[in-house]
Order: structure tokens, then sequence, then C-alpha cells
């Protein structure tokens, strides 16, 4: 049996899929080799890239006019991949901090551009988010940046900003969670290991008027207009993140799409708000209106009780539930893949522990 996983990253990945590359695992349909020994010049595995990428545009209803990459490095490569491609090194270039994650954005934005930082919540312990009208931003900047969901902090926008500049956003911890308005950006990237796949592949989606905006010198494998050019093919390729990638999106595909995973979605996040809303011993810091449909921190009103309480988590078999050391108290992951079963079993748990310690 399968335990109850609530990491944040590398995170639970659907039965199905690991199913499925499990029964393909020693011989992929029948080439007589793995996925991963097969050469990513060949037509066999062509055609697992081309599948995987034609299904992500229509989950997304990608348009042409959008180039998709597939990368390696992570996001957290592409903190520094966005100024080098979009910006020169006197440009400015307007981000938005409200989390662990944009805050790192920022250490890299600065080391390559002139930064303005257009909203900052940390005054708040990244617990809310400013409305748009009272940030600053720079009429002529290179791009705006920021983090629509932040996963340590648990801190979700509830808008997407109006921007005459393109628009660059670390989805990470978002995509494919619900439908989205691709148009509305002129650059999307995320991490794999959240709702795509496992760690180290990264997805940029760039509207291709950005592609040949970098600078001379920057090196070829961070440069996108090269990755498109190659069909995200300059070198080998991570080969099984990218198979793995096609299909969860086949699998969310097979469940109706980004409007069914939606309604999935938001019915596991209630379930859990509700049950830290109706308690007086669990309580969520951030303000109602920026919660996260993906990542739900919460503290117990003893944090004495924080290491019996992850011990007994984890004996009752639901995983990874300690909140970043940033943070403290708890943290439950609830990605595409993470079953209402999973959620109801650790409402259930924290409703016997509130009971026997509370």
């Amino acid at each position: 049996m399968r335990a109850h996983n609530f990491c944040a990253g590398p995170a639970a990945l659907p039965a199905a899929v690991l199913e499925r590359a499990q029964a393909e695992l020693l011989n992929w349909q029948g080439a007589g080799a793995s996925v991963m020994e097969l050469s990513h010049r060949s037509p066999e595995f062509v055609g697992i890239a081309e599948r995987a990428e034609a299904s992500l545009r229509r989950l997304l209803g990608i348009g042409e006019d959008y180039a998709v990459l597939f990368q390696q490095g992570g996001a957290s490569q592409q903190f520094a991949s966005v100024p080098l491609n979009l910006s020169r090194a006197d440009d400015t270039v307007d981000q938005v901090v409200t989390g662990q994650w944009s805050k790192k954005a920022l250490g890299e934005g600065k080391r390559l551009a002139n930064v303005n930082v257009a909203s900052r919540s940390e005054s708040s312990n990244f617990t809310t988010i400013a409305p748009q009208s009272d940030w600053s931003t720079t009429p002529d900047a290179a791009y705006l940046h920021y983090c629509p969901n932040e996963t340590i902090g648990g801190l979700e926008f509830a808008f997407v900003p109006k921007s005459d500049v393109p628009l660059i956003a670390d989805m990470s911890s978002t995509i494919l969670s619900r439908p989205i308005d691709v148009d509305q950006f002129g650059v999307i990237y995320a991490g794999a290991q959240k709702n795509i796949g496992p760690a180290g592949l990264c997805i940029v989606i760039v509207r291709r008027d950005l592609l040949g905006r970098a600078r001379e010198n920057i090196p070829a494998m961070l440069n996108w207009k090269i990755a498109a050019e190659n069909d995200s093919m300059y070198n080998t390729p991570p080969t099984f993140g990218i198979y793995l990638a096609g299909l969860v999106f086949e699998w969310i595909e097979s469940l109706g799409g980004l409007d069914a995973m939606y309604a999935i979605n938001k019915r596991k996040a209630q379930t859990l708000y509700k049950v830290i809303d109706d308690s007086e011993f669990y309580a969520n810091p951030v303000d109602p209106q920026c919660r996260s449909l993906m990542n739900v921190p919460f503290t117990l009103a003893d944090a004495t009780l924080d290491k019996v309480f992850l011990e007994q988590a984890e004996e009752a078999q639901l995983l990874n539930l300690k909140g970043h050391r940033s943070v403290g108290g708890m943290r439950a992951s609830i990605y595409n893949a993470v079953e209402q079963a999973s959620v109801d079993a650790l409402c259930e748990f924290m409703h016997r522990f509130e009971k026997e310690n509370g």
C-alpha cells in the first residue's frame, strides 16, 4: 500500500502514471529497450517528445505564437535565464516579492539587471499580497516577474497582474492545477517536480516575439532561442523526465482536462481548510483571500506538540508534513496527484490528534 504523500517536491505522482511507466520500463512499446536507453534523436523518442508537447498545448490552450521548451536545471535556473534572455545589464526589471521563491528570483535578478521591487509583502511575513493599485512599477521595464503561488508560505495570487510589459510567471507550484489564459503572459516557467513529473525538468512557455532578445554573452544552454530552434534538443534532454511528463499530461486529459482538475483540487483544499478553520487547535496564517490551492501550511496551538504530531502522522502513513524551516509548523502540499482519500485521511488524523491533545 502506498502512503499518503504530502511532499512539496518532489511531489506525489499519479499511481496510474507510475504503473504505466513500470510496465514499460524494460521494454518501451516493443522497442527492446527502456525509454532511458533510446536515442533522443530516434523516431521513437522524438515521437514521445512531440506527443508530450501536443498534450500540454491542448491542456493549456497554448497557441503556435508560443514556444514550449523542455529545459534542465529546474525553475531555479530560470531565475538567471529570465534576465539573460529578456534584458540588458543596464535595463530596469520589475519584480514582485511575496515569498521565499520570488525572493530568490530577486537575488539572482539583482546580479544581472537593475531591479525595481514593485511590491514586497515581507512585512506581513509573506501572509498577504498587496493590491496591484499599491504597486510601484516602472513604465519602461524590460518585464514584470512574479510567483503566482509560493510553495513555502502557501500564498497564492487571486488575480493575474495587469502589465504593459511582458509578464513573467514562476508557476512551479500552480501550473496544471487549474485553467489559465496563457495569452496574458510573456513567459511561464515551472519546475516539473510538483504537477508535471520528476525533478530536474523545467517547462518554459515563451512568446515567440520575445525570442532573440538574449544578451550576446549568454551561455548557449540558457538561450531560449537556441532551445526553440533545436526543439529542446540542443544537447541530450532529460528523456525520462519528458516521457513521464507526457504521461502525466495524458492522465490529466483523461480526467477531463484542467476544468475537471480544478474542481478536484478545490474540493481537496476546501476539505482541509475547513478542518483548520473550524478548530481552535489549528491555524493557517495566510490571509484567506491569498490562500494557496496547492500548499496548505498550518500551526498547532501548542508548538511543543509539533514533534509528536509529525511522529504520529508518519505512523499513520501521512508523510512529509513538516513545514519549511523558515515558516515552521506543518505544511500539506496537495498537488494534482494527491487524492481526496489522502486529504480525508489527514483530516481524520487531525481531528483525532486534536481530541487527544487539545
